[in-house]
């Protein structure tokens, strides 16, 4: 008890969130043929966070989206939910992380469309350019971040 009460006092004293030490529960909605999305729940669970998935046919998950405030011009192929955010298509592990460590007033984090490179997208070394973008409660984004592209 003493150690835990130790590390706890060391993570506050550098800037790290205890939060965020702990393995985060997604749930995530996906069809049952697509493959990426099972490769983005494996860059999920290798960070150490659980996952559950719900297969979907095509038209429930577009309904699911919409449900969660996903407007169009931010679906991706998978949508999932953590903590209180929803998490539309292949974002990065740490972007997640980061949300939770802020906690901005938003519905959550989007990589639109299906970025080549991005996790569970991997097309060896190369990856397209892409923005993760902040998704506000009004519907509307703005850049949370920038992946440059790389050959």
């Amino acid at each position: 008890m003493k150690n835990r009460f130790l590390f706890v006092l060391a993570m506050l004293a550098i800037g790290a969130s205890p939060a965020l030490s702990q393995t985060l529960s997604f749930e995530v909605a996906k069809t049952e043929s697509c493959g990426c999305c099972q490769g983005w729940v494996e860059h999920i669970r290798a960070a150490g966070h659980q996952v559950e998935t719900s297969d979907m046919d095509f038209d429930s998950l577009a309904k699911h989206k919409t449900n969660l405030g996903i407007k169009p011009q931010h679906a991706s192929c998978h949508t999932a939910t953590v903590d209180g955010y929803v998490i539309e298509g292949h974002v990065p592990v740490a972007d997640i992380e980061r949300l939770l460590k802020l906690r901005p007033q938003a519905i959550g984090l989007s990589a639109p469309g299906m970025p080549a490179g991005s996790p569970g997208m991997e097309m060896g070394t190369y990856r397209e350019a892409y923005d993760v973008v902040l998704v506000k409660l009004d519907g509307t984004s703005e850049v949370w971040s920038h992946y440059e592209e790389k050959q």
